[in-house]
Protein backbone atom coordinates (compact mmCIF):
# COMPACT_ATOMS: atom_id res chain seq x y z
CA UNK A 1 0.00 0.00 0.00
CA UNK A 2 1.38 3.97 -0.88
CA UNK A 3 2.14 5.97 1.86
CA UNK A 4 -1.01 7.41 3.41
CA UNK A 5 -0.03 11.47 4.67
CA UNK A 6 -2.40 12.60 7.57
CA UNK A 7 -2.72 16.33 8.39
CA UNK A 8 -2.28 17.03 11.63
CA UNK A 9 -3.95 20.23 13.52
CA UNK A 10 -3.69 20.16 17.39
CA UNK A 11 -5.46 23.14 17.39
CA UNK A 12 -6.03 25.43 20.76
CA UNK A 13 -6.25 24.31 24.67
CA UNK A 14 -6.58 20.96 25.23
CA UNK A 15 -7.40 19.76 21.72
CA UNK A 16 -3.10 20.07 21.85
CA UNK A 17 -3.04 17.35 24.49
CA UNK A 18 -5.23 15.00 23.23
CA UNK A 19 -3.84 15.66 19.91
CA UNK A 20 -0.71 14.25 21.27
CA UNK A 21 -1.90 11.37 22.72
CA UNK A 22 -3.32 10.67 19.02
CA UNK A 23 -0.41 10.75 17.56
CA UNK A 24 1.45 8.84 20.04
CA UNK A 25 -1.39 5.90 18.97
CA UNK A 26 -0.77 6.47 15.21
CA UNK A 27 3.33 6.46 15.70
CA UNK A 28 2.53 2.81 17.65
CA UNK A 29 1.00 1.53 15.42
CA UNK A 30 2.85 2.60 12.37
CA UNK A 31 5.99 1.13 14.25
CA UNK A 32 4.28 -2.19 15.31
CA UNK A 33 2.31 -2.84 12.48
CA UNK A 34 3.75 -1.20 9.54
CA UNK A 35 1.29 0.90 8.77
CA UNK A 36 2.10 3.14 5.92
CA UNK A 37 1.36 6.28 7.67
CA UNK A 38 2.85 9.63 7.42
CA UNK A 39 2.13 12.85 9.56
CA UNK A 40 2.48 15.94 8.91
CA UNK A 41 1.98 18.78 11.99
CA UNK A 42 0.29 22.11 11.01
CA UNK A 43 0.59 25.22 13.63
CA UNK A 44 -2.56 26.44 12.65
CA UNK A 45 -5.08 27.60 15.56
CA UNK A 46 -5.41 30.33 17.90
CA UNK A 47 -1.76 31.14 18.72
CA UNK A 48 -0.83 31.81 14.75
CA UNK A 49 -4.41 33.68 14.12
CA UNK A 50 -2.75 35.79 17.04
CA UNK A 51 0.65 36.06 16.18
CA UNK A 52 0.23 36.58 11.99
CA UNK A 53 -3.49 36.88 11.63
CA UNK A 54 -3.58 33.72 9.49
CA UNK A 55 -5.93 31.14 10.45
CA UNK A 56 -5.89 29.06 7.18
CA UNK A 57 -2.76 30.01 4.91
CA UNK A 58 -3.68 30.47 0.96
CA UNK A 59 -3.52 27.45 -0.54
CA UNK A 60 -4.06 25.41 2.41
CA UNK A 61 -7.61 23.44 0.91
CA UNK A 62 -5.77 23.15 -2.61
CA UNK A 63 -3.02 21.54 -0.95
CA UNK A 64 -5.19 19.30 2.13
CA UNK A 65 -7.18 17.96 -0.57
CA UNK A 66 -3.99 17.41 -3.31
CA UNK A 67 -0.96 16.00 -0.72
CA UNK A 68 -3.35 14.77 1.74
CA UNK A 69 -5.68 11.48 2.65
CA UNK A 70 -7.02 12.17 5.78
CA UNK A 71 -6.83 15.73 8.13
CA UNK A 72 -7.20 14.88 11.88
CA UNK A 73 -8.11 17.80 13.84
CA UNK A 74 -8.07 18.45 17.60
CA UNK A 75 -10.28 21.13 18.85
CA UNK A 76 -10.29 25.00 18.09
CA UNK A 77 -11.07 27.97 19.98
CA UNK A 78 -9.49 30.17 22.51
CA UNK A 79 -10.82 32.98 24.64
CA UNK A 80 -8.43 35.51 23.11
CA UNK A 81 -10.08 35.41 20.26
CA UNK A 82 -14.05 36.27 20.88
CA UNK A 83 -15.35 36.02 17.79
CA UNK A 84 -14.00 32.58 17.20
CA UNK A 85 -13.15 33.77 13.74
CA UNK A 86 -9.67 31.51 13.17
CA UNK A 87 -12.19 28.26 14.74
CA UNK A 88 -14.48 29.15 11.85
CA UNK A 89 -11.84 29.37 9.16
CA UNK A 90 -10.44 26.34 9.93
CA UNK A 91 -13.13 24.08 11.34
CA UNK A 92 -15.97 25.25 8.51
CA UNK A 93 -13.10 26.36 5.89
CA UNK A 94 -12.51 22.67 5.37
CA UNK A 95 -15.84 21.11 5.84
CA UNK A 96 -17.03 23.24 3.30
CA UNK A 97 -14.38 23.98 1.43
CA UNK A 98 -13.36 20.24 1.00
CA UNK A 99 -17.14 19.76 0.69
CA UNK A 100 -17.39 17.08 3.57
CA UNK A 101 -20.87 16.27 3.20
CA UNK A 102 -21.13 13.36 5.49
CA UNK A 103 -21.22 13.61 9.63
CA UNK A 104 -20.72 10.62 11.04
CA UNK A 105 -21.01 10.59 14.83
CA UNK A 106 -21.12 7.02 16.14
CA UNK A 107 -23.24 6.34 19.47
CA UNK A 108 -21.90 3.13 20.80
CA UNK A 109 -21.92 2.58 24.83
CA UNK A 110 -18.60 1.01 25.63
CA UNK A 111 -19.11 0.06 29.23
CA UNK A 112 -22.86 0.23 30.85
CA UNK A 113 -21.39 2.01 33.77
CA UNK A 114 -21.42 4.69 31.67
CA UNK A 115 -24.65 5.17 30.34
CA UNK A 116 -27.00 7.68 32.80
CA UNK A 117 -30.15 5.62 31.50
CA UNK A 118 -30.86 2.55 34.32
CA UNK A 119 -30.52 -1.29 33.26
CA UNK A 120 -29.51 -0.35 29.80
CA UNK A 121 -26.30 -2.45 28.36
CA UNK A 122 -23.90 -2.27 25.70
CA UNK A 123 -26.05 -3.79 23.11
CA UNK A 124 -28.59 -1.43 23.18
CA UNK A 125 -26.54 1.63 22.40
CA UNK A 126 -24.73 1.11 19.25
CA UNK A 127 -26.17 2.99 16.48
CA UNK A 128 -24.93 5.63 14.39
CA UNK A 129 -26.11 9.27 13.08
CA UNK A 130 -25.41 10.95 10.04
CA UNK A 131 -25.85 14.76 9.93
CA UNK A 132 -25.82 16.43 6.52
CA UNK A 133 -22.39 18.73 6.85
CA UNK A 134 -22.49 21.48 4.22
CA UNK A 135 -26.13 22.81 4.35
CA UNK A 136 -28.64 23.91 6.58
CA UNK A 137 -28.62 26.56 9.20
CA UNK A 138 -25.15 26.39 8.57
CA UNK A 139 -24.38 27.89 5.67
CA UNK A 140 -24.00 31.72 6.90
CA UNK A 141 -26.40 32.97 4.61
CA UNK A 142 -28.96 35.94 6.67
CA UNK A 143 -28.09 38.91 8.52
CA UNK A 144 -29.44 41.78 10.59
CA UNK A 145 -31.43 45.45 10.22
CA UNK A 146 -31.16 47.81 12.59
CA UNK A 147 -28.86 46.29 14.63
CA UNK A 148 -28.24 46.98 18.10
CA UNK A 149 -31.58 48.74 18.40
CA UNK A 150 -35.08 47.80 20.10
CA UNK A 151 -36.64 47.06 16.08
CA UNK A 152 -33.51 44.76 15.24
CA UNK A 153 -35.11 42.31 12.58
CA UNK A 154 -32.45 38.92 12.34
CA UNK A 155 -32.87 36.40 9.89
CA UNK A 156 -30.85 33.11 9.25
CA UNK A 157 -31.22 30.99 6.77
CA UNK A 158 -32.13 27.22 6.60
CA UNK A 159 -30.71 26.49 2.60
CA UNK A 160 -31.77 22.40 1.99
CA UNK A 161 -30.76 21.18 -2.14
CA UNK A 162 -32.18 18.01 -3.77
CA UNK A 163 -28.73 17.51 -4.21
CA UNK A 164 -27.31 17.82 -0.79
CA UNK A 165 -30.42 16.18 0.97
CA UNK A 166 -30.50 13.33 -1.49
CA UNK A 167 -26.63 12.20 -1.74
CA UNK A 168 -26.69 11.85 2.66
CA UNK A 169 -30.00 10.40 2.45
CA UNK A 170 -27.98 7.69 -0.10
CA UNK A 171 -25.18 7.68 2.25
CA UNK A 172 -27.07 6.69 5.08
CA UNK A 173 -29.42 3.98 3.11
CA UNK A 174 -25.47 2.19 1.83
CA UNK A 175 -23.85 2.48 4.92
CA UNK A 176 -26.54 0.55 6.02
CA UNK A 177 -26.42 -1.96 3.65
CA UNK A 178 -22.35 -2.29 3.85
CA UNK A 179 -22.73 -2.99 7.80
CA UNK A 180 -25.25 -5.31 7.57
CA UNK A 181 -28.08 -3.07 9.35
CA UNK A 182 -31.49 -3.28 8.54
CA UNK A 183 -33.03 0.07 10.14
CA UNK A 184 -32.60 4.10 8.77
CA UNK A 185 -34.91 6.76 9.98
CA UNK A 186 -34.82 10.13 9.17
CA UNK A 187 -35.42 13.03 11.23
CA UNK A 188 -36.83 16.34 9.93
CA UNK A 189 -39.33 19.27 10.83
CA UNK A 190 -41.73 19.56 8.54
CA UNK A 191 -44.74 20.21 10.15
CA UNK A 192 -43.42 23.91 11.31
CA UNK A 193 -40.78 24.00 7.94
CA UNK A 194 -42.57 22.64 5.11
CA UNK A 195 -40.78 24.07 2.62
CA UNK A 196 -37.16 22.75 3.50
CA UNK A 197 -38.02 19.75 5.23
CA UNK A 198 -40.64 18.96 2.98
CA UNK A 199 -37.95 18.25 0.77
CA UNK A 200 -36.01 15.88 3.11
CA UNK A 201 -39.80 14.18 3.23
CA UNK A 202 -39.90 13.28 -0.49
CA UNK A 203 -36.42 12.50 -1.21
CA UNK A 204 -36.40 9.87 1.94
CA UNK A 205 -39.53 8.59 0.28
CA UNK A 206 -38.21 8.22 -3.32
CA UNK A 207 -34.40 7.06 -1.89
CA UNK A 208 -35.83 4.40 0.39
CA UNK A 209 -37.74 2.68 -2.07
CA UNK A 210 -34.20 1.75 -3.68
CA UNK A 211 -33.49 0.11 -0.23
CA UNK A 212 -36.82 -2.36 -0.67
CA UNK A 213 -34.23 -4.54 2.13
CA UNK A 214 -34.59 -1.75 4.80
CA UNK A 215 -36.93 -0.58 7.03
CA UNK A 216 -37.28 3.31 6.74
CA UNK A 217 -38.93 5.04 9.24
CA UNK A 218 -39.35 8.95 10.01
CA UNK A 219 -39.45 10.73 13.21
CA UNK A 220 -40.05 14.20 14.28
CA UNK A 221 -36.62 15.57 15.79
CA UNK A 222 -38.29 16.16 18.90
CA UNK A 223 -40.15 13.33 19.21
CA UNK A 224 -36.73 11.51 18.17
CA UNK A 225 -34.97 13.18 21.37
CA UNK A 226 -37.37 11.40 23.52
CA UNK A 227 -37.31 8.27 21.83
CA UNK A 228 -33.55 7.82 22.11
CA UNK A 229 -33.72 8.61 26.15
CA UNK A 230 -36.37 6.34 26.03
CA UNK A 231 -35.54 3.52 24.34
CA UNK A 232 -31.95 4.08 22.29
CA UNK A 233 -31.94 -0.06 21.24
CA UNK A 234 -34.44 0.81 18.56
CA UNK A 235 -32.13 2.77 16.48
CA UNK A 236 -29.45 1.55 14.27
CA UNK A 237 -29.28 4.64 11.07
CA UNK A 238 -30.25 7.78 11.84
CA UNK A 239 -29.88 10.76 9.29
CA UNK A 240 -31.23 14.24 9.91
CA UNK A 241 -29.77 17.78 8.62
CA UNK A 242 -27.23 20.22 9.86
CA UNK A 243 -28.86 21.61 12.71
CA UNK A 244 -30.66 18.56 14.10
CA UNK A 245 -27.59 16.37 13.55
CA UNK A 246 -25.51 18.53 15.79
CA UNK A 247 -27.92 18.78 18.91
CA UNK A 248 -28.91 14.93 18.53
CA UNK A 249 -25.11 14.20 18.16
CA UNK A 250 -24.72 15.49 21.62
CA UNK A 251 -27.33 13.71 22.96
CA UNK A 252 -26.12 10.67 22.00
CA UNK A 253 -22.76 11.29 22.57
CA UNK A 254 -23.85 11.54 26.45
CA UNK A 255 -25.64 8.19 26.45
CA UNK A 256 -21.99 6.33 25.65
CA UNK A 257 -20.73 8.53 28.35
CA UNK A 258 -19.88 11.90 27.36
CA UNK A 259 -18.29 14.03 24.50
CA UNK A 260 -14.80 12.20 26.09
CA UNK A 261 -15.84 9.26 24.10
CA UNK A 262 -17.40 11.10 20.81
CA UNK A 263 -15.35 10.30 17.74
CA UNK A 264 -16.78 11.68 14.54
CA UNK A 265 -15.78 12.14 10.97
CA UNK A 266 -16.33 14.83 8.37
CA UNK A 267 -16.18 12.70 4.82
CA UNK A 268 -16.59 12.92 1.18
CA UNK A 269 -16.32 9.20 -0.03
CA UNK A 270 -13.43 8.71 -1.75
CA UNK A 271 -11.75 12.13 -1.04
CA UNK A 272 -9.84 13.69 1.65
CA UNK A 273 -11.73 13.55 4.90
CA UNK A 274 -11.51 15.02 8.35
CA UNK A 275 -12.01 13.38 11.24
CA UNK A 276 -12.69 15.56 14.70
CA UNK A 277 -12.93 15.20 18.22
CA UNK A 278 -16.18 17.47 18.78
CA UNK A 279 -15.61 17.68 23.19
CA UNK A 280 -14.52 21.51 22.50
CA UNK A 281 -10.94 23.27 23.39
CA UNK A 282 -12.01 23.52 27.31
CA UNK A 283 -9.37 26.15 27.60
CA UNK A 284 -9.68 25.95 31.74
CA UNK A 285 -8.92 22.60 31.61
CA UNK A 286 -5.86 23.31 29.06
CA UNK A 287 -2.06 22.19 30.70
CA UNK A 288 -3.38 20.58 33.39
CA UNK A 289 -3.30 16.88 31.94
CA UNK A 290 -6.88 15.77 32.99
CA UNK A 291 -8.15 15.63 29.20
CA UNK A 292 -9.97 12.73 28.21
CA UNK A 293 -7.98 11.77 24.97
CA UNK A 294 -10.07 8.49 24.41
CA UNK A 295 -12.40 10.47 22.07
CA UNK A 296 -9.59 11.32 19.72
CA UNK A 297 -8.02 7.97 20.01
CA UNK A 298 -11.73 6.68 19.24
CA UNK A 299 -11.89 9.23 16.55
CA UNK A 300 -7.97 7.76 14.80
CA UNK A 301 -9.88 4.18 14.83
CA UNK A 302 -12.90 5.87 12.62
CA UNK A 303 -9.61 7.47 10.58
CA UNK A 304 -7.87 4.50 10.45
CA UNK A 305 -10.93 2.64 9.24
CA UNK A 306 -11.56 4.84 6.36
CA UNK A 307 -7.85 4.52 5.25
CA UNK A 308 -8.73 0.96 4.78
CA UNK A 309 -6.74 -0.04 8.26
CA UNK A 310 -10.09 -2.19 9.70
CA UNK A 311 -8.04 -4.22 12.12
CA UNK A 312 -6.00 -1.53 13.69
CA UNK A 313 -9.16 0.80 13.91
CA UNK A 314 -10.78 -2.27 15.56
CA UNK A 315 -8.08 -2.75 17.94
CA UNK A 316 -7.88 0.82 19.01
CA UNK A 317 -11.60 0.79 19.82
CA UNK A 318 -11.13 -2.69 21.78
CA UNK A 319 -8.06 -1.15 23.94
CA UNK A 320 -10.12 1.99 24.94
CA UNK A 321 -12.69 -0.01 26.26
CA UNK A 322 -10.20 -2.22 27.86
CA UNK A 323 -8.75 0.66 29.61
CA UNK A 324 -12.45 2.14 30.72
CA UNK A 325 -13.26 -1.54 32.27
CA UNK A 326 -10.12 -1.75 34.48
CA UNK A 327 -10.17 2.22 35.30
CA UNK A 328 -7.48 3.56 33.61
CA UNK A 329 -9.52 6.65 32.71
CA UNK A 330 -9.41 10.61 33.49
CA UNK A 331 -11.18 11.74 36.15
CA UNK A 332 -14.22 12.63 34.12
CA UNK A 333 -15.20 8.82 34.06
CA UNK A 334 -14.48 8.77 37.71
CA UNK A 335 -10.92 7.48 37.44
CA UNK A 336 -7.28 8.97 38.39
CA UNK A 337 -5.59 9.12 35.47
CA UNK A 338 -3.63 11.94 33.53
CA UNK A 339 -3.97 12.70 29.80
CA UNK A 340 -0.38 10.93 28.96
CA UNK A 341 -0.82 8.23 31.75
CA UNK A 342 -4.40 6.75 29.58
CA UNK A 343 -2.23 7.73 26.36
CA UNK A 344 0.52 5.83 27.27
CA UNK A 345 -1.09 2.94 28.95
CA UNK A 346 -3.53 2.62 25.45
CA UNK A 347 -0.34 2.19 23.53
CA UNK A 348 1.34 -0.26 25.82
CA UNK A 349 -1.13 -2.51 24.72
CA UNK A 350 -1.20 -2.09 21.75
CA UNK A 351 2.03 -3.14 21.54
CA UNK A 352 1.31 -6.42 23.22
CA UNK A 353 -1.68 -7.06 20.61
CA UNK A 354 0.58 -7.46 17.46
Amino acid sequence: MPTQRIAIIPGDGIGLEVTAEAVKALETLRETRGLPLELVTFDWGAEKYLREGVSLPPGALEMLGRDFQAIFIGAVGDPRVPSNQHAADILLGIRFGLDLYVNQRPVKLLDRRLCPLKDRTEADVNFVIFRENTEGSYVGIGGTFKRGTPDEVAVQEDVNTRKGVERILIYAFEYARRHGWRKVCMSDKSNAMPHGHGLWQRTFAEVSRRYPEIEASHLYVDTLALEMVRDPSQFQVIVTCNMFGDILSDLGAQLQGGLGLAPSANLHPGRTSMFETVHGSAPKLAGKNVANPMAALLTTALMLEYLGHSEAARDVEGVVAEAIRQGITTPDLGGGAGTREVGDWICQRLRQRV
